[in-house]
């Protein structure tokens, strides 16, 4: 059934092998879009939010306004810490040259640099258009 394996026995065997989590790795923590894809996404939710403030802020709605902003920062702040994080790796986010002329491989297959930007933006900018709505329809009525 068993076996009983003395210290020693067990040292020497765990001397013999490396642990693949003690070799140098290379971690890519990126996700290779370029930073204006970001700025863009991040721009457009908070524009969505800057939107909602002016046309409909009371009282009520300034801390929720901080949340949602907070949420935001959060959001997006956390994973550009995560990926500049030790170990120090040489991954980095492509250039908007880089970007254009050679597109970026994802999950499901490689894109080209404008498919790829209309999947990053698409939910932003309907988001964005969604609050644009809701002000001519408040304004409106």
């Amino acid at each position: 059934m068993t076996t009983h394996n003395s210290r020693t026995a067990l040292s020497e065997v765990a001397s013999l092998s490396v642990s693949p989590f003690l070799s140098e790795a290379t971690t890519d923590r990126t996700f290779e879009l370029p930073v204006g894809l970001y700025v863009a996404t991040v721009g457009s939710y908070l524009g969505f939010l800057g939107l909602m403030a002016l046309t409909f802020m009371t009282g009520e709605l300034i801390l929720p306004m901080v949340v949602f902003v907070f949420y935001i920062a959060m959001a997006f702040g956390v994973p550009a810490v995560w990926a500049r994080m030790n170990p120090n790796t040489n991954s980095r986010s492509l250039s908007w040259q880089q970007f254009k002329s050679r597109g970026i491989q994802t999950g499901s297959g490689w894109l080209s640099a404008d498919s790829a930007t209309a999947q990053v933006l698409t939910l932003p900018i309907l988001i964005l258009l969604w609050g644009v709505a809701g002000v001519i329809i408040a304004a409106s009525v």
